[in-house]
């Protein structure tokens, strides 16, 4: 379960520094793929980057509405930390096709049991003060993300924890070729509870304010989430099989009426994104959570202020179901 979780004050190095390289690169790709460098983040098809503003309503949309809260506001899982003193989110980190992989090791982590048999094995090339979703005590998942250029590689890893001889043990972890619509096999997780990818889901500053454009799917998490999981997600994390309750991977968007008159520009960007692109359940968590990257620039206050506005009840969930050409990749039809 995700809450407004911190970040060991090694992050800040590492994540400014790879901001600071993105952005120009970032910039030239504008109006390609969404990218991290000059790698893609999933080919312009990929269901991540395809608009669902056009598609249907999910007949159960109602349901699954109410059983994450239509009264519940929308909740930024990111930001500076200008209110706690340590910024809180899903960090990431930037290394060169020259990052020396280290092994990964399977093992026990919160009265978790690793999952090997679902994961994907070292070496990854994560640096020993890689960023990481932090703190443990308050329930942090822990997450660390790498994108590795050149390769255009994305390494992700849950409830990790780096070890003094440089490797890192994990409870499960994963990897994605950014440049590929491959999805992992049907039924296993990934370092989220759907099987999917964290990365491309998060809400970045380089996106929301350099760019003023996101143009691809978020991330949230819900509560209650039924025992079932639907493409693109590949793994459910529940076993509640009621049909009052969303399946991991369900898309929701923000509702067309939803007027953004009086919200600040880089929250604009992030509702024009949730209208156009939606958002993907994507964990168990607290309602309406969408997640993101921390960033020393956000503003935690103005944020969370504007997204309150935001309720359940004005997301609705979205049939995507035309979008699938073949249950086993990510590449999506055009709507």
């Amino acid at each position: 379960m995700h809450a407004m979780n911190a970040v060991d004050a090694g992050w800040q190095g590492w994540t400014i520094a790879a901001m600071l390289w993105v952005g120009t690169a970032t910039t030239a790709l504008a109006d390609a793929a969404p990218a991290i460098g000059t790698c893609p983040v999933f080919p312009a098809d990929n269901i991540w980057n395809v608009r669902i503003d056009r598609l249907p309503v999910d007949p159960r949309s109602a349901d699954f509405v109410g059983s994450i809260g239509s009264d519940e506001p929308l909740h930024a899982d990111f930001g500076s930390g200008s209110a706690t003193g340590q910024p809180f989110g899903i960090p990431f980190v930037v290394v060169p096709m020259n990052q020396p992989g280290v092994p990964i090791r399977f093992a026990p982590s919160d009265g978790e049991i690793p999952i090997p048999e679902e994961s994907d094995s070292g070496p990854y090339p994560i640096p020993p003060d890689a960023p990481t979703e932090m703190p443990a005590e308050a329930g942090s998942d822990r997450h660390v993300v790498v994108v590795q250029e050149g390769s255009c590689t994305l390494f992700e890893l849950y409830k990790a924890a780096p070890q003094p001889d440089g490797s890192w043990n994990a409870v499960s972890a994963a990897r994605f070729d950014l440049e590929s619509n491959e999805l992992r096999p049907d039924g296993w997780t990934s370092a989220d509870a759907a099987g999917l990818p964290i990365f491309p889901g998060l809400v970045r500053h380089d996106e929301a304010v350099g760019l003023g454009d996101i143009r691809h799917a978020l991330r949230f998490t819900a509560p209650r989430t039924r025992a079932a999981h639907v493409w693109p997600a590949r793994h459910k994390a529940s076993d509640d099989d009621s049909p009052l309750l969303p399946p991991m991977g369900q898309r929701f968007r923000l509702k067309a009426d939803v007027s953004l008159d009086g919200f600040s520009p880089e929250v604009q960007v992030i509702l024009q994104a949730l209208k156009t692109y939606g958002m993907i359940l994507a964990d168990n968590g607290m309602p309406w959570f969408l997640s993101g990257a921390p960033d020393p620039r956000w503003q935690d206050e103005r944020i969370a202020e504007e997204f309150s506005r935001i309720k359940g009840s004005d997301f609705e969930a979205v049939d995507t179901s035309s979008l699938m050409d073949n249950p086993d990749s990510g590449r999506a039809r055009s709507p």
